[in-house]
């Protein structure tokens, strides 16, 4: 891999781990298009080192809401901090059993081509519109004082359970983690101005996890010459890196304006384009 593909792969990933348009569907295309065939070992590696980038920025941008969360649940130290992280554990409970016991059959069975990646981009289309009409709908939005925005109600551990079995079925490439996981909670009721932050904060444990597993089947590998070097691995990590600061605050702006159905018309193009094409 030369420095501009992993220039234009970690921009992609910093965008599309954000913006509700599925960072592994995107990256797939993204492969195809510019024709990158990397050994397995090589592309596992370097998809660790985007996503963990993403994280990152995460925790980052997210900091002063990130450390006392930190602070209060590894001082057992009883409050509305804690009880977020418990809230945050809870979902991550569906994806870590699809994780550990269905991954290899999931990947197997949908595999990575541009037609599943098309009809999930088309999925996700469909749900971030039907987000977008039923919280705007007079009938079913539960509106502020200014009968613009719904306001919405605060995260529940049950709503923190079905968020994230969201997140486990987005574990279909094309279908987008963000997307699902802010549509789901949004369609039961919760508050716009909360989502995305919670969204992104229950994926770092998963990715963190998925990482761990992944470089162990690196290292347990058979040793071999690597066509990948480090400056073009430093390279995407920085473009993910610096992307994803930027997409984590644009996209949190943006689902508190409900602005979802912009991207719900990209993906229905872009889904349609992969079936086509």
């Amino acid at each position: 891999m030369d420095t501009i593909n992993a220039l234009i792969m970690g921009i992609i990933q910093g965008l599309s781990e954000y913006l509700p348009i599925s960072s592994s569907g995107h990256l797939e295309i993204c492969r195809q298009i510019l024709g990158m065939d990397l050994p397995g070992d090589e592309a596992l590696q370097f998809s660790i080192l985007l996503h963990v980038a993403t994280v990152l920025s995460t925790i980052v941008v997210l900091w002063r809401e990130f450390l006392p969360l930190c602070k209060a649940f590894f001082t057992f130290r009883k409050g509305p901090e804690f009880n977020y992280v418990i809230k945050i554990l809870i979902s991550c409970i569906p994806v870590a059993i699809v994780g550990v016991c269905f991954k290899e059959f999931v990947e197997q069975f949908f595999g990575n081509g541009l037609v599943t990646v098309g009809i999930c981009l088309c999925v996700t289309a469909a749900l971030l519109a039907f987000t977008y009409f039923y919280r705007t709908d007079p009938h079913t939005a539960v509106r502020g004082a200014d009968n613009k925005i719904p306001k919405g109600r605060d995260i529940t551990y049950l709503d923190a359970f079905i968020i994230g079995v969201a997140q486990a079925i987005a574990v279909l490439p094309g279908l987008s983690r963000s997307g699902s996981t802010i549509a789901t909670g949004l369609i039961i009721g919760d508050k716009r101005s909360e989502m995305a932050k919670f969204s992104f904060f229950m994926v770092i444990i998963p990715i963190l996890g998925e990482a761990l597993l992944d470089a162990k089947k690196i290292f347990e590998a058979p040793a071999g010459d690597s066509a990948m070097g480090w400056i073009p691995m430093l390279i995407g990590f920085l473009a993910a890196f610096l992307v994803g600061c930027a997409a984590c605050k644009w996209m949190i702006n943006i689902v508190k304006k409900g602005k979802l159905i912009w991207f719900a018309i990209y993906c229905l193009i872009a889904g349609t384009i992969c079936i086509i094409f």
